[in-house]
């Protein structure tokens, strides 16, 4: 996004054009002497996979939850859907779905009981059916949550989160765990979510997953964004800068540019 530049005391109000539902401007987060977030900005759009990747602690988490309106901003702007997430937190927690890496589902409630009450819960009248039809969940409607599979408990959990029909989803490391059958159709399913026209933000350690769903990646280090990109511009940009294969093959992958940008491993 470019800004109308204005004096050095002024800040120029954030535009939203028709296709961003997900703007960040300057984000900064402190926890006493730790800056966890040092002045990220970035824009998701309708119908695009926003991958943020770092290692633990690079400020990634800090950065969603913020979004999320789960933390509070020390500095810079976070709009969804063109409200800004400090003042409208509680709107914006209802046009947006969060996907957590562990969910806490009531294990003898079946899953059309659970979709319900979370639908009550967020005043939807989106019937369970049509939430569990989405995440090809239609026929275990009658199954308690305690007899799932891990895929099964993942895909029940976007589930949950699409009863408000939100306008942005957040999908925190959506398949550990799963198996490499489970993690496809995981994978097809957040396809399908983002040609539905969903703005999903992602966040993963697994490599592969990022550079095959994602349209744009952030690498965010020490609090910064140290690269965004698409996953093939940013190794195309690692290739031009000599790297040297490590595998066999000789393929760069996206794993390559992480470590070239980060010095660190995913999950070091």
């Amino acid at each position: 996004m470019t800004f109308t530049q204005q004096s050095p005391t002024q800040t120029p109000p954030l535009t939203h054009p028709n296709n961003t539902v997900i703007q960040v401007r300057d984000l900064r987060k402190s926890y006493k002497d730790i800056v966890a977030v040092d002045g990220v900005s970035f824009e998701v759009h309708r119908g695009e996979i926003f991958g943020m990747l770092g290692p633990n602690g690079a400020g990634k988490t800090t950065t969603v939850e913020i979004l999320e309106g789960l933390r509070d901003l020390d500095s810079g702007e976070a709009h969804i859907n063109g409200l800004d997430v400090t003042k409208n937190s509680t709107r914006v927690k209802s046009i947006i779905g969060v996907q957590l890496q562990q969910n806490a589902f009531f294990d003898n409630l079946n899953l059309k009981e659970t979709v319900e009450l979370f639908a009550t819960l967020y005043g939807s009248d989106m019937p369970a059916e049509e939430a569990l039809e989405k995440v090809d969940l239609a026929e275990r409607a009658k199954d308690q949550y305690k007899h799932l599979s891990g895929g099964q408990k993942q895909r029940l959990s976007i589930a949950v989160a699409l009863v408000n029909n939100p306008v942005a989803m957040f999908l925190d490391e959506p398949t550990t765990g799963l198996d490499p059958q489970a993690r496809r159709r995981m994978w097809e399913l957040i396809d399908g979510l983002r040609s539905d026209g969903m703005a999903i933000m992602l966040t993963t350690h697994y490599m592969e997953e990022a550079e095959l769903l994602c349209d744009r990646i952030a690498v965010i280090d020490h609090g910064k964004i140290v690269a965004l990109d698409t996953p093939q511009n940013l190794i195309e940009q690692l290739k031009a800068r000599g790297a040297e294969a490590v595998r066999r093959d000789g393929t760069i992958t996206l794993e390559d540019v992480f470590i070239d940008l980060t010095g660190r491993s995913l999950i070091e």
